[in-house]
């Protein structure tokens, strides 16, 4: 084996043994949809997803579990996945990506076709889209989501 071949093996191996999870094939129609106010929000369903895909939740706190695995979406890296617990009164999936708003922006209406408008003058204006996702500032990143309220249970 090369040298090349060696360090690369060892590499692997290195990121299996520190339990660094891989990102699904279906991560981006999976969660992207969701985040882009897509698909249907199901907070049980995205934390099965979620913990399968990556393992356990690093935190639960906010009315979020809260995970980390190696994902890229739209061509950005995902740094932290949260979704809703049954305790928040909203039902949401949001995530945190290592990029600026408007460069977050441009990269989903090239990949998706999806446009966020900015909707005020601030100094870190919201950027939100017809079907009702937002993208807020989060320190010098982006924090995307999509929130609905919470179904009436049955019989109401």
């Amino acid at each position: 084996m090369t040298l090349v071949g060696r360090t690369a093996t060892g590499v692997l191996l290195a990121l299996a043994c520190c339990g660094v999870q891989a990102m699904p094939s279906t991560f981006g129609p999976v969660i992207g949809s969701a985040l882009l106010c897509r698909d249907h929000l199901e907070n049980a369903y995205f934390h099965s997803y979620l913990s399968t895909a990556f393992g356990p939740a690093i935190k639960h706190e906010g009315g979020a579990f809260w995970f980390k695995g190696d994902a890229t979406l739209w061509g950005k890296q995902v740094l932290e996945v949260m979704v809703s617990d049954d305790t928040h009164p909203m039902v949401f999936i949001a995530a945190v990506l290592d990029s600026k708003p408007e460069e977050l922006e441009a990269a989903i209406r090239a990949a998706a076709g999806l446009r966020h408008k900015v909707v005020d003058a601030a100094q870190y204006p919201l950027r939100v889209s017809n079907p009702g996702s937002v993208i807020a500032y989060h320190n010098d990143k982006s924090k995307i989501y999509c929130a609905r309220y919470k179904p009436f249970p049955p019989g109401r």
